[in-house]
């Protein structure tokens, strides 16, 4: 069973930086694309990033330029490099492995508050 666990979260005031983990047992996680999303109150999710087997990255517009994804493959670990954050940005965060409906983490909550 192919588990994601999400840390990182936490309060952070505006113009602040975290920097989210997602690790995934196993080494599944080495051959999919990986993503990033978030689900604020009241919205649906959304993709705010990706990154492919080979290293090649996707980002939402609103988040170019502020926030950077990357993995480790030998920890089975991607990361979510988020600057410059902004009270938008307030959400749950979750990674999810191929675009697969089966394969999401918990979530961790990012709230961006002065």
């Amino acid at each position: 069973q192919v588990q994601l666990v999400e840390s990182g979260g936490g309060l952070v005031q505006p113009g602040g930086s975290l920097r989210l983990s997602c690790a995934v047992s196993g080494s599944i996680a080495s051959r999919y694309i990986m993503g990033w999303y978030r689900q604020a109150p009241g919205k649906q999710r959304e993709l705010v990033a990706e990154i492919t087997s080979v290293g090649r990255t996707y980002y939402a517009d609103s988040v170019k330029g502020r926030f950077t994804i990357s993995r480790d493959t030998a920890k089975n670990t991607v990361y979510l490099q988020m600057n410059s954050l902004k009270p938008e940005d307030t959400a749950v965060y979750y990674c999810n492995l191929g675009r697969l409906d089966n394969y999401w983490g918990r979530g961790t909550q990012v709230t961006v508050s002065s």
